[in-house]
């Protein structure tokens, strides 16, 4: 699925204008894609985002992305980070955006966002033979969240559910919680309800979400602040994408509906 995009002939005079507008705005270290390159930061252990499959990074948001970078004519890099490096991968310069699952709530004036393109929740996730069947039932839990996430702010927003756990563990990524779970070493994972059916749909794991969601959050593509012009025309580009069909077409591939939200 992944598309590895080359730089069109066309592309050193759009570059260009884009370079030369970002420049008199963007944050000192942060990129413009000024070298003819798209380069998207993520998680490579995000299903159905973005992750590894056959030896090669593959996932939803990347063929947005690489979509959106072949309609600006710019070579699409996708680029592997440790989520909670992304601010220093973004302000340094390393990557031009964070294009994985990511939440804009509560980060509203952090970043340059694109418009939400995705709604999603962040739900537990317990084995099918828990006992935990609703929040209330997390009181006495060992519960697992992936390190600077969503899931972990959504938890921090609601203090008295998390202060009801044994035991609050932060991961590395969400993949290495399953298998946490799966053996019984923790009880119970807060995260992403589309990571989590997705996992639990290709994996076969004997995994229950629960109804009763701990939050509901938009995901929108995150750049520096004062990269507000590369930010347009990415942002003008999904709005392309929409209209023709081409975010439905993508959506459809992965999920089996359109589940995106631009123009809808």
């Amino acid at each position: 699925m992944k598309k590895f995009l080359t730089m069109a002939l066309a592309a050193a005079m759009l570059v260009m204008p884009l370079t030369a507008c970002a420049a008199e705005g963007e944050a000192e270290g942060t990129a413009a894609a000024s070298d003819g390159q798209f380069v998207v930061g993520f998680d490579a252990e995000f299903p159905p985002m973005g992750y590894m499959e056959d030896g090669e990074y593959v996932g939803f948001d990347l063929d947005l992305a690489a979509e959106v970078a072949d309609r600006l004519g710019l070579e699409f890099v996708a680029q592997p980070i440790a989520w909670d490096s992304k601010d220093q991968e973004l302000n340094s310069g390393n990557i031009d955006c964070i294009w994985n699952g990511f939440t804009i709530s509560g980060r509203e004036n952090d970043y340059a966002w694109t418009e939400a393109y995705m709604d999603n929740n962040q739900v537990v996730v317990v084995n099918a033979t828990s006992d935990i069947a609703s929040l209330a039932d997390l009181e006495g839990a060992v519960v697992a969240v992936q390190k600077d996430s969503s899931g972990l702010a959504a938890l921090e927003d609601n203090a008295e559910l998390m202060d009801s756990f044994a035991e609050l563990v932060q991961v590395d990524d969400y993949l290495n919680a399953m298998l946490e779970l799966e053996s019984g070493a923790i009880d119970a994972i807060v995260m992403d309800e589309i990571v989590a059916r997705f996992e639990i749909q290709q994996s076969g794991r004997d995994f229950i979400v629960l109804d009763e969601a701990v939050a509901s959050e938009e995901y929108g593509v995150g750049f520096a602040l004062g990269n507000e012009a590369l930010r347009d025309q990415v942002q003008a580009t999904l709005e392309e994408m929409a209209a023709d069909g081409t975010l439905a077409q993508i959506s459809n591939e992965w999920f089996g509906e359109d589940i995106t939200t631009i123009g809808n």
